[in-house]
């Protein structure tokens, strides 16, 4: 098997179980009487959105991973890429199960910076590859929105 192909399906299993595991860990929003009873920000999208937003998220976020793997071969990378893999995984049990809004927001910014360094160190580099990294930090930037407006309206 060709070795960024392999590399690929690596990031694509790590990113994916990623989100798999966080769901598990934050328990189902179904059956979430808490969340239900929140007073959310207007422009909350709908449910479906979530999944198919992550679904392009993760997998823009793993072609880039591994274009980028290849062509910069640095220990920082992968310390980098933990970093946001973990924050990525707390964040929904923090918010959802534990009930820590304010802990929740502060690691979705410690999120959104991890990602924004990939695009600020790499981007160079990487081109017009980097701006596979538009969708996440989007998504964050609006994950941040709606974690602010439970925070500041419940």
């Amino acid at each position: 098997m060709n070795p960024q192909l392999k590399l690929f399906l690596l990031f694509l299993l790590f990113n994916f179980g990623g989100l798999a595991f966080g769901s598990y860990l934050q328990g189902s929003i179904v059956d979430n009487a808490w969340y239900a009873a929140l007073n959310r920000a207007p422009w909350t999208p709908p449910g479906w959105v979530f999944g198919a937003a992550w679904f392009v998220i993760m997998l823009a976020y793993s072609f880039y991973l591994t274009r980028l793997s290849l062509a910069i071969q640095h220990r920082f990378i992968s310390v980098l890429y933990v970093i946001s893999w973990v924050l990525n995984l707390v964040w929904s049990p923090l918010f959802f199960r534990l009930h820590y809004t304010s802990i929740a927001i502060v690691v979705l910014g410690l999120l959104f910076f991890s990602i924004l360094t990939f695009f600020l160190l790499f981007g160079r580099k990487m081109g017009t590859l980097s701006l596979l990294l538009a969708p996440y930090l989007v998504w964050l930037g609006i994950a941040f929105s709606l974690n602010w407006y439970v925070i500041f309206n419940n």
